[in-house]
């Protein structure tokens, strides 16, 4: 699944020049490039925790603008520490893989248990997400169930457990290939329910063990076969989603600002609830936090959104949208429409 290669402005740059070419007095303009600069700096902190072969990175690359070494080529897979990616502003914590063995898995947890415990500069938890990915075809989870209840949940604490994503990847493979309808990208009926049984299966254990209700997302990442053929990821903005419910609203654009630009990547959703929609008021809410009280939905100068694109609320997009079309609408163009 890869991105479009093109140069793209950063959604901050592009806010900032809408305010200074704005007519706004220059005291609001003021207010509004301090509320910008602010949240221009905040970084967001991922973290990577799953079983080898669960499809972590395949996870990240799908999602993000980014490609990283631990699919493909050039990667030790015995790798024993915790990589670093920076995406600008997003930092992805890729874990080693559990299930290596009783050992390995020690002092992976151990890795595991020092970097949730790391604070930033701001003297607050470094980590802002943890996103376990398990595969939904696997009958044997007792390592990640371990790691999970023992180590990141009483690691995250009372009041920070929704910062924990349940991530059942590789759905079209979980009854063995069987019920997956290659056509429409999407489980038929009977693999529907099997994959709604074994998420609840998966949040009934979490929550007997530790008291935490957590809502596990069924999704599959995507991959290209070895012939060429290519499976384009399912469920993605529903995993998209339950990421950004799990930041401040203040640092969601850093996630948007990043996201995959490939437009195939989110054109398979499940029916549950339109979480396109929801993906898209997420980021609206977050341009409203990021530009201060008082700025008006819908205000168009120049041709362009200035502060919030309103108009796209009303699924205008094209020039009206000028340099956030490209930023926002693009990369997450069956998300919007």
């Amino acid at each position: 699944m890869s991105p479009e290669t093109t140069t793209k402005k950063s959604i901050f740059d592009t806010l900032h020049d809408e305010i200074m070419e704005s007519d706004l007095p220059e005291s609001e303009k003021n207010r509004r490039l301090s509320s910008l600069l602010k949240d221009s700096t905040q970084k967001v902190n991922l973290m990577l925790v799953g079983a080898t072969g669960s499809g972590k990175s395949s996870t990240i690359n799908a999602l993000f603008n980014m490609n990283m070494a631990a699919v493909g080529m050039g990667v030790n897979p015995e790798t024993t520490e915790i990589a670093k990616y920076e995406l600008g502003n997003l930092i992805i914590w890729d874990t080693p893989g559990l299930g290596g063995g009783e050992e390995s898995d020690r002092n992976h947890t151990e890795q595991i248990v020092r970097k949730l415990l790391e604070t930033g500069e701001d003297g607050n938890l470094l980590i802002d997400i943890v996103l376990v990915v398990l595969d939904a075809s696997s009958k044997d989870m007792a390592v990640s169930y371990s790691v999970i209840n023992n180590t990141l949940i009483p690691c995250l604490g009372e009041g920070n457990t929704h910062r924990i994503i349940i991530a059942l990847n590789q759905s079209d493979v979980a009854m063995k290939g069987r019920h997956w309808d290659y056509e429409n990208n999407a489980p038929d009926s009977v693999l529907k329910e099997f994959l709604k049984e074994k998420s609840d299966s998966v949040r009934q254990k979490i929550l007997d063990a530790t008291g935490v209700a957590v809502a596990p997302v069924c999704y599959c990442a995507g991959y290209t076969e070895d012939d060429g053929t290519q499976q384009n990821p399912y469920n993605l903005p529903k995993l998209l989603f339950h990421i950004l419910m799990a930041v401040p609203s203040g640092k969601r654009l850093v996630i948007a600002d990043n996201l995959n630009d490939f437009s195939d990547n989110w054109g398979s959703n499940d029916n549950d609830m339109d979480y396109s929609e929801a993906v898209k008021e997420s980021f609206l809410s977050a341009l409203l936090v990021c530009m201060g009280d008082g700025v008006e939905k819908g205000v168009v100068t120049g041709g362009c959104i200035l502060g919030i694109p309103g108009a796209l609320v009303g699924g205008c997009v094209g020039g009206i949208l000028g340099g956030l079309n490209s930023l926002i609408v693009k990369p997450m163009r069956n998300v919007f429409t």
